[in-house]
């Protein structure tokens, strides 16, 4: 009979001490948020942009995250101690998943969670992480830089996974962390911000907002919700926009066309002076920054195209010295630029940097 007692209370200890978990409110200070996130309600903060992220670091044996998807269409990626990204896809309401489970429990992991697909599918709030038998650390030192990029669907990640001999939006093949701008960012240990939307222009989108109507915003779908720029101010800021404005120009019979631009087509120098006036509205929210006007790597860059001398005009015309220009080569000609063309462009744009930018 005391032998019997005594194994009871060595399983009970043991199942207690598998069940030990330890909550991490969403506000708690060793949490490190990175992107237009909104904090409005601190215990349930709410998400909207690829790219933005939320990394922690603990002890522990297991750790879940409890999330709130609109509308259970977004993408996650899990990255845990820098191995390889795990895609969590979001089921609606909310829900704990698990993220990584039978880790080494007296070593120290780090954790991000990182969206990989866009705003149009819906928001998330985050609503904490759960440590099993562990604990929360210190985080870590935070980065000294933040590339900032606005673009379409070339760095939003749009069909840069899709192998199938198609171009499909479909959330499993999109995925920003595969992007030359996530790329770069990681090159130089920068932290990353994406202000991007699939389809979106300078001028005219396929759908309605374009570039000058949502640069400012917190919530991407809401006008009235503002982004503080002074939150997070970039070392550098790339664009990478026109290329569907390099279509739409020509599609008379499109309900966006119309809806800019009536029956007339706008001319270069109305072009020029659309694109010079979105870049100085991104030099009045960033005085020091340095900017690089982009485009490619799809038509808008091939050979004979006149949409990178309207860019190089618009930065002549500026005359700021912290302003620059850099193009990507047109190799993205069977759709969206693939995983490979996005290793090119990085490479492309790291090296500009690294030869025209001290930081």
């Amino acid at each position: 009979m005391k032998n019997y007692y005594l194994l009871l209370v060595l399983l009970i200890f043991i199942g207690c001490k598998e069940h030990n978990f330890v909550q991490v409110s969403p506000k708690h200070k060793q949490l490190v948020y990175v992107g237009r996130i909104n904090f409005e309600n601190p215990d349930s903060v709410k998400i909207y942009w690829p790219a933005s992220s939320i990394s922690m670091n603990f002890i522990g044996s297991s750790v879940s995250a409890t999330l709130n998807d609109e509308n259970g269409l977004n993408y996650f990626n899990i990255v845990i101690d820098d191995k390889p990204e795990i895609a969590l896809k979001l089921e609606k309401g909310e829900k704990t998943y698990l993220l990584a489970d039978n880790l080494a429990g007296n070593n120290q992991h780090t954790i991000s969670l990182i969206k990989r697909n866009e705003w149009i599918t819906g928001s998330t709030l985050f609503a904490g992480f759960t440590i099993g038998n562990g604990k929360i650390i210190p985080k870590s030192a935070k980065k000294s830089r933040l590339i900032e990029f606005y673009g379409n669907s070339i760095t939003a990640g749009y069909a840069i996974e899709d192998n199938t001999g198609g171009d499909s939006p479909h959330g499993t093949f999109t995925n920003n962390y595969k992007t030359y701008a996530a790329m770069t960012a990681r090159h130089f240990k920068a932290d990353l911000h994406c202000t991007v939307r699939s389809g979106i222009g300078m001028q005219v989108s396929w759908n309605r907002p374009i570039m000058p109507e949502i640069y400012n915003r917190l919530n991407p779908s809401d006008s009235t919700s503002i982004w503080d720029f002074t939150r997070s101010v970039p070392d550098i800021v790339v664009i990478n926009l026109l290329q569907n404005d390099s279509w739409l120009v020509n599609r008379t019979d499109h309900t966006e066309f119309k809806y800019r631009f009536g029956t007339e087509k706008p001319n270069k120098d109305q072009i020029i002076e659309a694109y010079s006036n979105f870049v100085k509205n991104i030099r009045n929210a960033y005085p020091k920054s340095y900017i690089i006007c982009t485009l490619g790597s799809m038509d808008a860059t091939k050979t004979g195209s006149p949409w990178p001398d309207y860019i190089s005009q618009a930065v002549r015309n500026l005359n700021d010295d912290k302003i620059l220009t850099h193009f990507f080569s047109f190799t993205s000609k069977n759709g969206h630029p693939r995983i490979d063309e996005n290793k090119k462009m990085a490479t492309s744009l790291i090296q500009f940097i690294d030869d025209n930018i001290k930081w």
